[in-house]
């Protein structure tokens, strides 16, 4: 039986915040979570990068560290990894199994993302893992990862106006719904949030009396390297007067080459690089060398990268809320730098039904671009001719907005003519060469991916 099979059980009980039902689950397991030390990373955008970093630099300290994140573009096992292996198949269905079993005698059934918590929870503390790092699914206060009472140190990478059906519909309410992974006398950082944002996590974190920090991005160097410049400030409050006297070190800069790209890499790097140094604090040894060699080895597929297909070079990123599409906008705008201002970009796009769809064409077009719709296969999509009309009302100077069937169909005609140009992972198409992009769902990154790879 293979995962998709075993795990369709649960689709039907849909997305269902709250505690209540993954810890009655965890109990029935022996309360796995209990066992495994963790770093508990929320945010809008930038949650997978900043727990890409934060496990290859852990792996390259020689610790034994799990990564649970989501959603996986190809497959599973890609959620659950261990020293940036993912989990095999047979392992994630033996765990997945074992969950299962005990999920029979609970009412309600518990939905399918709490069943796979559950199954990293009770793999990481099989495996005895040194720590975990641990994306948030959904919001914060009440996702499914939000189970244990003390983190090492508790992350909030960024917020936007995202997922407000269930969030809430204002920056506070989704800032107060992420503040909800934040516990007493933790350990915080937290990342550059709107004005209206941030004073709800501020005060939360002094509601809480948390130890936090607020990391100031790193400085761009050229040629992928940044410097890390330290943090901005820092709130502690202290448990007693020895604590105060001693204070928190903090490391004032650190010179580092990261192979992610964009300016928002800057961002989450020192995120991570903030969250490493308390660690740190804590004991854990990590070095400079290992951080700067760690962030160096750091993987995170899909997100402002380059591809090869059919002798073309493609730019792939998920970009599927507004704020990660004035990221990819941004990352766009940099490669045209210098180059004739009528450079044309064209922009594969599939969305999900869900997203906020006009705010999405706001951020990334411009007139002159040309834009290929797609549906987003297996998930709730967007329907290609509803797209087109909101992308005309948005940007009514497109070059091109047509629709196809699949992704495949609309690369080929976006590449049409092209040159196939060789580029590095750092290197900017040649001057006149279009600019494609798939972008606007993970989902269909990840199709495009699992397509092209089966076809190897």
């Amino acid at each position: 039986m293979d995962i998709d099979t075993t795990l369709q059980q649960f689709a039907r009980f849909g997305v269902r915040l709250g505690l209540e039902s993954i810890q009655e689950l965890l109990v029935a397991l022996g309360n796995p979570q209990e066992q495994v030390p963790i770093v508990h990373v929320a945010g809008s955008n930038g949650k997978g990068s900043v727990c890409a970093y934060l496990s290859a630099v852990l792996t390259e300290a020689g610790y034994r560290v799990g990564r649970y994140t989501s959603p996986h573009l190809v497959r599973w096992e890609e959620r659950i990894c261990i020293n940036e292996q993912p989990i095999a198949a047979q392992d994630l269905e033996t765990v997945l199994q074992q969950v299962i079993t005990v999920s029979k005698s609970l009412d309600p059934s518990p939905t399918q993302f709490e069943v796979f918590t559950a199954a990293a929870w009770l793999y990481f503390a099989q495996q005895k893992v040194d720590l975990a790092v641990i994306e948030v699914g959904l919001g914060g206060r009440l996702d499914a990862t939000n189970v244990c009472d003390r983190p090492l140190v508790s992350i909030i990478t960024s917020i936007s106006r995202e997922h407000w059906q269930r969030l809430g519909p204002t920056l506070a309410d989704i800032a107060w719904e992420k503040a909800g992974i934040l516990k007493h006398s933790g350990i915080a950082v937290i990342g550059q949030l709107p004005s209206e944002a941030a004073a709800v996590i501020h005060r939360r974190t002094a509601e809480l009396e948390c130890l936090t920090v607020y990391p100031q991005p790193a400085k761009d160097l050229g040629d992928g390297w940044a410097e890390y410049q330290g943090v901005e400030e820092y709130d502690m409050q202290p448990e007693s007067p020895d604590d105060e006297a001693e204070g928190v070190i903090m490391l004032k800069t650190l010179k580092y080459r990261s192979p992610l790209l964009g300016d928002i890499q800057r961002h989450n790097a020192a995120l991570a690089i903030a969250a490493l140094q308390l660690l740190r604090q804590q004991g854990w040894q990590l070095s400079d060398a290992m951080i700067v060699n760690g962030i160096a080895k750091t993987k995170w597929a899909g997100r402002l990268q380059w591809f090869k297909w059919q002798g073309h070079e493609i730019l792939i990123d998920g970009a599927h809320n507004p704020a990660s599409a004035e990221v990819l906008r941004q990352f766009v705008d940099s490669l045209v730098i210098d180059r004739h201002r009528d450079t044309p970009i064209h922009w594969v796009m599939g969305m999900l039904s869900t997203k906020d769809h006009a705010d999405v064409f706001k951020a990334l077009l411009r007139g002159g671009d040309r834009l290929y719709l797609v549906p987003v296969p297996d998930h709730s999509s967007a329907e290609p001719e509803k797209l087109a009309a909101i992308a005309h009302e948005v940007c009514p100077d497109l070059a091109t907005c047509q629709t196809y069937p699949d992704v495949f169909s609309a690369l080929e005609a976006a590449t049409n003519n092209h040159s196939t140009s060789q580029l590095s992972a750092r290197m900017q198409p040649p001057t006149n060469t279009p600019l494609t992009v798939v972008c606007g769902s993970l989902y269909l990154i990840g199709h495009f991916f699992q397509v092209v790879e089966a076809a190897l």
